[in-house]
């Protein structure tokens, strides 16, 4: 029998947007009940932000097969910059969603160019060379950001670069140096950050599902053939990784956004390899498996509190069982027992199909 492949993908990727509108829905109940703490009520937006951005290095990690570990740089972008038209916005009397939108797409613009920056010459490199030029990159990103001052007042906005600009009062300033971002108004909206996870969840899915996707799992699988059928592995390589630095920045703004001070030392080669674990532990390729990985252990640090020094160790533990698990051959063999089964169980449950009148029970 032959299997209607597009109808399995659209089920797979609606499969992900209800995960999302369940956990808003149920995020949302709680919350009207006074059941959800003022801890984890501050983690609903982080979480959305950490999910994007797990879900879109996944597009350089695994569907391109590109190891990056700069994607914290992208973040960071994002973040500052959308944190200054945010500010620049909230100024100018603008509402709360204006200011978000604003940000966002102030961190989309500047991201995606710094990927086409960098990329240029960075995406000449393959494996753990480009593993280590991603690194640098982030870290050159770090170390800019933490010598940027940028007010305003009156009079416009005021740049400088390693000094203050003289002059300018100190709650005047939107990003000051090592003390990094301060945000004029915190926007700290669950709602808005689940529309825009499920935007770029769309964007990321469509790109996969689309001709330019197909070319660049094709690079992914064997370059010197998807080469051979006349595939423009650089034309390809730079989309990916354009498309996955402009949904960093999105994650970013809204990240930064959330949060009343932001300090660049934040993003790091540390969280670089947080969102790179976030795509490992949700599979290599699976976007909606880096959504899941990204909550699960956004929240569970914050769950563990209670044990105070031995949380992280509790974190540590359940991560390499987790990693275990999903390298057994033994859980692989239960999960596709359950799946048979399941399977089975569906088919003796729907009436027999008559090949003469039902194409579908038709073999191919």
């Amino acid at each position: 029998m032959k299997k209607n492949t597009f109808t399995t993908i659209w089920k797979s990727n609606f499969t992900t947007y209800g995960i999302v509108l369940l956990f808003f829905a149920v995020m949302m109940i709680l919350m009207a009940t006074g059941n959800l703490s003022r801890l984890m009520r501050g983690q609903l937006v982080p979480i959305c932000a950490y999910a994007i951005m797990a879900a879109s290095l996944n597009l350089t990690v695994g569907v391109l097969g590109e190891l990056s570990l700069g994607h914290a740089g992208f973040v960071s972008i994002g973040c500052f910059g959308g944190g200054l038209a945010a500010a620049l916005l909230h100024d100018a009397g603008a509402g709360e969603l204006v200011c978000l939108a604003g940000a966002v797409l102030a961190g989309v613009l500047l991201s995606t160019l710094a990927g086409f920056l960098i990329g240029l010459p960075v995406l000449r490199l393959n494996g753990d060379y480009l593993a280590i030029v991603t690194l640098a990159c982030c870290q050159i990103i770090k170390s800019l950001l933490t010598n940027l001052f940028v007010g305003r007042d009156e009079s416009g906005l005021h740049t400088g670069f390693l000094t203050q600009p003289e002059g300018v009062a100190a709650d005047a300033f939107v990003i000051r140096g090592s003390q990094g971002l301060r945000n004029a108004a915190v926007i700290d909206n669950f709602p808005a950050a689940v529309v825009l996870l499920i935007l770029c969840l769309i964007i990321i899915y469509n790109l996969i599902d689309s001709k330019s996707g197909r070319a660049i799992m094709a690079l992914r699988d064997n370059k010197i053939a998807a080469r051979s059928i006349g595939i423009n592995i650089t034309s390809y390589k730079m989309m990916a990784f354009v498309v996955s630095a402009a949904m960093a920045g999105a994650a970013g703004a809204l990240f930064g956004l959330s949060q009343a001070t932001v300090l660049p030392g934040k993003f790091d080669f540390n969280m670089s390899v947080l969102i790179l674990v976030f795509v490992v532990l949700g599979g290599l390729g699976n976007i909606r498996g880096s959504v899941i990985a990204a909550a699960l252990l956004t929240i569970l640090p914050e769950k563990l509190r209670f044990l105070a020094d031995y949380r992280m160790i509790i974190y540590a533990v359940v991560l390499i069982v987790v990693m275990l698990m999903r390298n057994s051959t033994v859980f692989h063999g239960l999960g596709e027992k359950i799946q048979g089964l399941l399977r089975r169980k569906k088919t003796a449950g729907s009436p027999p199909r008559d090949p003469d009148t039902d194409p579908a029970g038709k073999e191919g």
